[in-house]
C-alpha cells in the first residue's frame, strides 16, 4: 500500500475473509483462508480484514500468519471494546 495521501485514490479493504465467513455454509479452513489471502494480495488488495482474533486460537492463528506472509496488503483483525 502507498504511503502517499491522494485524495482521488480508493483504497479497497476486503472483508471476505472475516465477514464472508459468517454466511451459513462459508466457512473456510486454514489453509483456504491463507490461499483466499495470498490471492487478495497478488491482486493488489489494499486492506485485508483477515479474521476476529479473540474468537478463536484458530482464527488469530490464521491472522497473525496472513500478516506475516502478506507481501503488500495491509493486514488487520476486527476489534472490540468492553468497558470496565
Amino acid at each position: 500500500m502507498t504511503n502517499v495521501i491522494d485524495k482521488d485514490r480508493v483504497l479497497i479493504f476486503d472483508t471476505t475473509l472475516r465477514d464472508g465467513e459468517q454466511s451459513p455454509g462459508a466457512t473456510m479452513t486454514h489453509d483456504e483462508k491463507l490461499e483466499i489471502a495470498e490471492l487478495l494480495d497478488d491482486m493488489g488488495v489494499d486492506i485485508i480484514e483477515a479474521g476476529f482474533p479473540i474468537a478463536s486460537e484458530g482464527d488469530f492463528k490464521a491472522v497473525s500468519e496472513i500478516a506475516e506472509r502478506s507481501k503488500n496488503s495491509v493486514i488487520c483483525g476486527l476489534a472490540r471494546a468492553r468497558g470496565g
